[in-house]
């Protein structure tokens, strides 16, 4: 398959950055044919902290953001406005679901090269945002996920319950598709094409470990960077917030590792990735 990146707006200053960081000389490696980057922030009921995000995202200088894409899941205590007022692209997505509101998020990004996931509960930090997609800039990876286990994890910020979970599905994971995988976290940089390709299908928890899974078998390069994680900034979390949501979370999570183990990739899935690099046709 043949597919060039589009055009984007990462700022020069990131790509020396990135040069850098990856020991190459200004310019060897790198195309300067960038992709645009779009941010989509999935929410439900993040009134107190999305505005937070939005502003974060937005002033972060390391990264020049194409767009902010908010996806309002039914909230009803003013997110989607809030989060206009903020400075985001908000989308309507009336289907409950984590998966749908990320699905939404990227469909609604149809010029971005690359799709960055984040939360909307400001437990994320976009600080870190160019380190997670320094992998892809580098064409070192296909998709990138950020590590609260690698990285700094705020007291309080995930329940006992949560930790476990994550532990239990990264081994499993780790396991049977052959990754390292340490987190399921949900700061994660792919390119909107190679996600389209995977034919998402979890549309609630099970949206995260679905993407990565099938990237493994999609033959997908895949890489985890540190990441620093915090306690969200109001109201109560989806999946940590009651014993209720922490067992649903927990059961489409297990089931989804082991519903892939023998999923075949659709043709356009790429599955040579060795020596690729951005803004290349492939």
């Amino acid at each position: 398959m043949e597919r060039k990146e589009k055009t984007g707006n990462l700022s020069e200053d990131a790509v020396i950055a990135t040069e850098a960081s990856s020991g190459r000389p200004a310019g060897e490696g790198i195309s300067r044919t960038l992709p645009r980057v779009v941010a989509v922030v999935p929410a439900l009921d993040e009134g107190p902290s999305i505005a937070a995000v939005v502003m974060a995202l937005r002033e972060q200088g390391a990264v020049s953001l194409h767009r902010i894409v908010v996806v309002d899941n039914g909230s009803t205590d003013g997110t989607a406005e809030i989060a206009r007022r903020a400075g985001a692209h908000v989308v309507r997505e009336e289907r409950r679901g984590y998966g749908y509101a990320c699905l939404a998020g990227v469909l609604a990004a149809e010029e971005a090269g690359i799709v960055v996931l984040l939360d909307g509960d400001a437990a994320d930090d976009p600080g870190d945002l160019f380190r997670i997609l320094e992998p892809l800039l580098s064409g070192e990876a296909d998709l990138v996920v950020g590590s609260r286990t690698l990285g700094s994890r705020e007291p309080g910020s995930m329940t006992p319950q949560q930790v476990l979970g994550n532990r239990l599905a990264a081994f499993l994971m780790s396991n049977i598709y052959g990754v390292k995988v340490t987190d399921l976290g949900s700061f994660r940089a792919i390119r909107r094409d190679d996600l389209l390709d995977l034919r998402m299908r979890e549309m609630t928890y099970g949206w995260p470990v679905e993407m990565v899974v099938k990237a493994a078998r999609a033959g997908y390069r895949y890489r985890e960077v540190p990441v620093n994680h915090r306690r969200r900034s109001g109201g109560a979390s989806k999946v940590g917030g009651t014993v209720k949501g922490s067992l649903m979370a927990g059961w489409y999570i297990l089931s989804t590792v082991f519903r892939y183990s023998r999923w075949t990739p659709p043709a356009r899935a790429p599955l040579e990735r060795a020596g690729s690099t951005l803004g290349e046709a492939r």
